[in-house]
């Protein structure tokens, strides 16, 4: 029951696990060179809002030594003011420019990640999605980038900001007293050293984090997804144990994560503060001898307060580029996944295909299975050839719709089209001329007219409505109360497993391509039902190379040919007549249906 409702597997250790965790920032460093001139006005309007609150202490420094000295008028201390509030007017202003362009390009990179991660998802085949949940990927769409988001962002502003207010605010405290600077800072190579050993620890715990993400994400979209199975088997009570279970382990691995991120904060701001107690303790005996003045010793405190924050910042930094490193090796290990079909050139101008397919010994083996799903097929299907394909489940049916389908890479010169192998042929030339039906039909949580329209958008009305007359779906569309604009749901939920196979047949049948092949597509209809629509399609299957699969003989008696397959291998061949009279295996499994029906 684990593999149906969606148990967490096992993954591959990501490439985070395996690798330097920095190995993987080349996937953005290209973003850092081509935005070069909106992050350097970022940084620019940055600095001088940091140089400009490095000027209000030396102004409050004037305003005090007045007060001390007796120099102080309303004159005076009006326009003292008044540059306060002029800085704090030009601090504002810049503050607006900075994120505007700093934290602006980090969503430019999050954008441009989204869309390579999306693009990239497009390319890659079966092999890829068998072996990655759902859940993993969702999670590294969401999570993750936004992960990598944070770090490009105010990590990248937090780490500038830290590092310039640093420096320029310990000049300015040098200027005031060397001596006194130095008691300050004294205690940052403490928290240097504990930031250095709890980062290592902060990646590790990180990414157990959004690996449990990953598992508590494929839990709920599986159970979702099969809702009317756990409702069925009353299943619910043991989800949502399971789902809390999880729950329950992803808050424990952010508790630990938390205690590491909850050490280095309070840590950096403790340290800052023993800082303080020695400026007091030293610099106000200094400020008493006359070592200082009062201005310089209030100015002195603000100048370590805005030190301060780079010394608290540093654990928050090293919190949110290790985040952010973590994700962006979790998204890298995805883009270092290559789909295993290589594809071929695309021919600028391709002749079109017509139809003719031609196997020559295809032996194939699924990846990481020891025996093969099919063994030295040969078949010569001509142009326009309605050819039929019957065989128990297992017999390998499916296995060769998907090698011509292009779903699989095959040996080469083993499947040939139109006299060329398809390994010449790109997969686009190939699939755009073929029109296929999966078993598991697919449908997207739209309505009824874009699902069958999916493949021609500009597909009018009237074409939609005729191929749904010809799969025998119309009138139980136009009974619905929305008719052709009614939403399904998500995978067709609102339909019965017919319905759904059928708008499947109909979508196939207005692409009008060449060859169209029907994975057991009607095996949710009863024999008669299915009997009845393959004549109602064949119209539309007049001069097209048809194949379709079944299970069941009887639908197919009016194909030009027909095909028996057995473990991988085909037994016999011929049309329905010439079947009955020499394979027994046919005529027995002919018999054992039309007997005892479907």
């Amino acid at each position: 029951m684990k593999w149906l409702l969606g148990g967490a597997s096992t993954a591959p250790p990501t490439t985070s696990e395996t690798t330097s965790p920095w190995r993987s920032f080349g996937l953005i460093r290209a973003y850092f060179r081509d935005h070069w001139g909106r992050l350097a006005a970022g940084l620019a309007a940055l600095v001088i809002v940091d140089l400009l609150q490095l000027l209000v202490p030396r102004v409050i420094k004037e305003v005090v030594d007045d007060l001390q000295q007796g120099r102080a008028t309303d004159s005076g201390l009006l326009r003292h003011v008044g540059v306060i509030v002029a800085l704090a007017l030009i601090i504002g202003a810049l503050r607006f420019v900075w994120r505007l362009l700093l934290l602006g390009f980090s969503r430019l990179v999050e954008r441009d990640l989204r869309n390579r991660f999306f693009s990239h998802l497009l390319l890659l085949d079966r092999p890829f999605f068998q072996r990655r949940t759902t859940g993993e990927i969702m999670a590294l769409a969401t999570n993750d980038l936004s992960s990598v988001q944070l770090a490009t962002g105010m990590g990248v502003v937090a780490a500038a900001d830290a590092v310039f207010m640093g420096i320029a605010a310990f000049a300015f405290m040098a200027y005031i007293d060397p001596v006194l600077t130095l008691v300050a800072i004294s205690p940052m190579p403490v928290l240097a050293l504990l930031t250095r050993v709890l980062s290592s620890r902060l990646h590790q715990r990180f990414s157990k984090v959004q690996e449990q993400f990953s598992h508590i994400t494929e839990l709920a979209r599986s159970t979702f997804s099969t809702i009317r199975i756990v409702q069925a088997y009353n299943q619910e009570q043991p989800q949502s144990d399971r789902f809390d279970a999880m729950g329950r382990a992803y808050v424990r691995d952010n508790l630990r994560l938390a205690m590491i991120y909850g050490t280095l904060f309070p840590i950096s701001g403790f340290i800052g503060n023993i800082g303080l107690l020695l400026v007091l303790a030293l610099g106000g005996r200094m400020t008493i001898r006359g070592d200082i003045t009062t201005g310089d010793f209030v100015a002195f405190i603000n100048y370590l307060y805005l030190m301060t924050w780079p010394m608290m910042a540093l654990g928050w930094v090293a919190d949110l580029f290790q985040r952010g490193i973590t994700s962006l090796n979790r998204i890298d290990s995805l883009f270092q996944e290559a789909p295993t079909l290589v594809d071929a050139p695309s021919d600028p101008m391709p002749p079109p295909l017509t139809g003719s397919i031609r196997i020559q010994d295809l032996t194939f083996t699924y990846p990481r299975q020891d025996h093969p799903a099919l063994e030295h097929v040969d078949l010569d299907i001509p142009a326009g050839t309605f050819m039929g394909v019957v065989g128990r489940t297992g017999s390998g049916k499916t296995t060769l719709c998907h090698l011509l389908a292009r779903l699989y890479p095959v040996p080469e010169g083993a499947i040939l089209m139109d006299g060329r192998d398809v390994n010449r042929l790109s997969l686009a030339d190939v699939r755009r001329a073929m029109a296929y039906v999966p078993q598991d039909v697919i449908l997207f949580s739209e309505t009824i007219a874009f699902n069958i329209a999916m493949g021609r958008a500009d597909a009018a009305m009237e074409e939609i409505e005729g191929v749904a007359r010809a799969a025998a779906i119309h009138d139980e569309i136009a009974a619905m109360k929305d008719g052709y604009q009614t939403r399904i749901g998500e995978r067709g939920v609102k339909l019965s497993g017919g319905q759904r196979q059928r708008l499947a047949i109909a979508r196939a049948l207005l692409l009008d391509r060449p060859i169209i092949i029907i994975d057991d597509g009607l095996s949710a209809v009863d024999m008669e039902t299915e009997r009845a629509i393959l004549r109602s399609i064949a119209p539309h299957l007049r001069g097209k190379t048809a194949i379709v699969v079944s299970h069941r003989v009887a639908p197919l008696a009016d194909a030009h040919t027909l095909v028996v397959m057995e473990r991988g291998s085909i037994v016999a061949r011929g049309s329905h007549e010439e079947l009955l009279r020499t394979s027994r295996y046919y005529r027995t499994i002919y018999e054992q249906q039309t007997r005892n029906g479907p």
